[in-house]
């Protein structure tokens, strides 16, 4: 801690060069409006689309307030142009999607050896990466959605045959997504296969390879998580979106899907949910915050999980406060606690350095 104050100095990092860009600028302002400046002094740090760092007086949606002005590289062969005055007693990156969310700005401050908000290098990274967070929930017996995986290369090569392999594995509807992006950028519903190549095509202007995955005819439920070794869990909330699925235009344009918080769910449901968020979290190796959705199928009950995001949104409005909200933690507590969580990683992490056990 800053030995001259009490105050905690905290460097908010937001901005970035994924597609979600504007989602982190209102995330930052949220949490930066919500923390107690009594204990907190706030740091803004803002990454442009470039990559470029520059502090700023505050979080804003503004990019043309926030982009006026001289930007540093971050770059260390670039001894003459560093980042000036970014030190503090912790870093909470509000980073959505890649170069962020991946592991990437974890890896930097790994390497710095500093606290920060959230998940580790590897948890990010395989959080990012739809695939690879289902085959180790697989692997531990947790319920996902079948899906089939396709490269750029491969379709590329034969659109033909792989539209045919899909079409023996999937009944319409189904969805097509990048692998490693969030927010719903660049999914679709396919509805019938002559949209198929279409749906791929888009997905694969994002990502260099795709999933493809069953759609489940139920109800979306989403969970928030906290912790560290042990996780808990917030009650569960029902998005109920407005068109076919919770796309990225309604998320954060139109703004007519319905939330329900708490959702409406039979107890042991809600419980069973609960449980297999925390389970998700911890077998990913996460740390700090993460939301873990869910679909429950209508018609069985039957309970799967469809992705983690260990950096979801974090507006006022955003699912993964409210739900925390409703189980009884405010939005300026709920910082509090994550931050308090990252120095607690931190402290342990450091601890098992010094012994040499990492």
């Amino acid at each position: 801690m800053n030995k001259m104050s009490d105050k905690i100095k905290v460097a908010l990092i937001f901005g970035g060069r994924s597609a979600e860009h504007e989602i982190s600028l209102a995330s930052a302002s949220a949490i930066h409006k919500n923390m107690d400046p009594g204990r907190f002094e706030v740091i803004p740090v803002y990454i442009n689309k470039q990559g470029l760092w520059k502090k700023v007086e505050a979080p804003s949606t503004d990019e043309r307030a926030l982009n006026r002005g001289q930007f540093l590289s971050f770059l260390p062969w670039q001894p003459d142009r560093p980042p000036a005055g970014i030190e503090a007693d912790i870093y909470f990156p509000i980073l959505h999607g890649p170069f962020g969310e991946d592991g990437t700005i974890q890896g930097l401050l790994d390497l710095a050896g500093v606290p920060y908000v959230g998940s580790g290098v590897a948890a990010s990274a395989i959080g990012m990466d739809k695939v690879l967070s289902k085959i180790l929930w697989q692997a531990q017996g947790l319920p996902i959605v079948p899906f089939m995986v396709l490269s750029e290369n491969d379709w590329q090569e034969n659109p033909g045959l792989n539209l045919r392999r899909l079409k023996r594995r999937f009944k319409a509807p189904f969805f097509v997504k990048p692998i490693r992006l969030g927010s719903s950028v660049g999914i679709t519903k396919v509805s019938e296969y002559a949209s198929a190549a279409a749906a791929l095509d888009t997905a694969f202007s994002y990502d260099t390879d795709v999933l493809i995955e069953e759609s489940i005819d139920g109800r979306e439920i989403e969970c928030s998580v906290l912790g560290n070794e042990r996780a808990e869990a917030s009650v569960p909330g029902e998005i109920i979106p407005y068109r076919e699925f919770y796309d990225y235009r309604d998320k954060y344009v139109e703004g007519k899907t319905r939330f329900v918080v708490p959702a409406a769910l039979p107890a042991p449901t809600a419980d069973r949910i609960r449980r297999l968020a925390a389970r998700a979290f911890e077998v990913l190796g996460c740390s700090g915050f993460a939301r873990v959705d869910f679909f429950v199928q209508k018609k069985t009950g039957r309970i799967y999980i469809n992705e983690i995001n260990t950096i979801p949104g974090f507006t006022e409005i955003s699912m993964f406060p409210r739900l925390w909200q409703a189980s009884g933690l405010s939005f300026g507590r709920l910082v509090e606690k994550l931050i308090d969580l990252g120095f607690e990683r931190h402290r342990n992490r450091k601890q098992r350095v010094d012994l040499g056990r990492i």
